[in-house]
């Protein structure tokens, strides 16, 4: 990766989902506002400063380009447009999400 670019694995999981009081949403569902959706970062430019492989990212997903690398489908980032990062290597020191 070059720059500050992100490799992110889509979540298998972005299909359909439960509302708290048990509906099942259809993933074709129109939704009033822009859902964001998280991703787990598989590679990482140089000049990416809060970013490291294995976070989870949460992004737009209208402001992304897939690419198809070895029959995986995967999202291109720029850092700037991480909305928020969820990362493990904090331990216990603090709540691990940045926003």
């Amino acid at each position: 990766m070059m720059y500050d670019r992100l490799l992110v694995e889509l979540d298998k999981e972005t299909g359909e989902r439960r509302s708290s009081g048990g509906i099942v949403i259809p993933a074709t569902a129109a939704m009033g506002a822009r859902r964001l959706a998280w991703s787990k970062v598989v590679a990482v430019g140089p000049n990416a400063r809060s970013v490291e492989s294995g976070d989870r990212v949460l992004f737009d997903p209208d402001d992304k380009a897939e690419v198809e690398v070895n029959g995986e489908i995967y999202v291109v980032l720029r850092e700037r447009d991480i909305h928020a990062v969820a990362a493990d290597r904090l331990g216990d020191s603090a709540t691990g999400l940045y926003l």
